[in-house]
């Protein structure tokens, strides 16, 4: 890649505080995150379930598991998942809501949408899923439609977090739960150190190996660090409008399940 600056993008230098924000430890500016971001998800999409389960030693499913039992879903729910990728959660809601119910399985990322559908569609998952290509901070759904929307490690990625908290307040019904999974700061110092390690060599390499992309997993690593923590994230929730916010701390704080209730 050339060293000259493309006349597209500024260097940090020329962005204004106002107008930038985090891309894994670099700055940009606030119009160019989602771009990038896609660039990420568009490379990894053909490969993410095999990294996540070697990411994550295959854990990541005990922790989505929680956040199903934790959401109170029932038949008849309308859920929205948000950033559902490939499908997990939208999987055990469509389970759980039957055929009365509904889940939209919402993501920015066309790539990642694309494999979603064509991974539940091959399990035999259709008549009440519904794939929708939205940006978080822009749902194109009523107020009040959902009794549950879940974002499971996809808020980090978003460039105005409490913009899409608001938003996805918004869609809820009076009652209804918000779910967020997300990847946070180890409790213990000593765990933390070792996540550090892993996280930025180990991380790295297997996305190299398996997926041919090392960026994108550096770039995965470095959002992490720079999502905020536990207890900002409750606050920012209840900034957003959601009563009784409160999260479980899971693998000892590596991953953070926050819920909130819309009054």
């Amino acid at each position: 890649m050339s060293e000259q600056q493309s006349p597209t993008e500024p260097n940090q230098a020329q962005i204004s505080e106002d107008d930038s924000t985090h891309f894994g430890f670099r700055k940009v500016a606030r119009s160019q995150k989602a771009g990038q971001v896609a660039e990420v998800f568009h490379s990894v999409a053909g490969k993410y379930d095999l990294m996540n389960d070697l990411m994550s030693m295959g854990i990541h499913r005990l922790w989505k598991r929680f956040t199903i039992e934790i959401s109170g879903v029932r038949p008849g729910h309308r859920v929205l998942d948000i950033a559902g990728g490939t499908g997990d959660l939208t999987m055990k809601f469509s389970d759980l809501v039957g055929r009365d119910g509904q889940v939209v399985l919402a993501d920015i990322n066309a790539s990642m949408l694309q494999v979603g559908r064509g991974r539940l569609m091959d399990r035999g998952y259709a008549g009440n899923i519904e794939y929708v290509q939205a940006d978080a901070e822009h749902l194109p759904f009523p107020d009040n439609s959902f009794n549950a929307v879940s974002i499971a490690f996809g808020l980090r990625n978003v460039t105005d977090k409490d913009q899409a908290l608001r938003d996805m307040t918004r869609v809820l019904k009076p009652g209804g739960k918000l779910l967020v999974l997300e990847f946070s700061k180890p409790t213990n110092p000593l765990l933390s150190k070792a996540y550090d390690v892993y996280s930025f060599n180990a991380l790295p390499l297997m996305g190299q190996l398996i997926a041919g992309d090392s960026g994108s997993y550096q770039y995965l690593a470095e959002s992490i660090r720079m999502h905020p923590d536990q207890d900002t994230l409750k606050s920012m929730m209840e900034a957003a409008g959601l009563v009784n916010c409160k999260y479980h701390n899971m693998t000892g704080g590596v991953v953070a399940l926050h819920v909130g209730i819309k009054p």
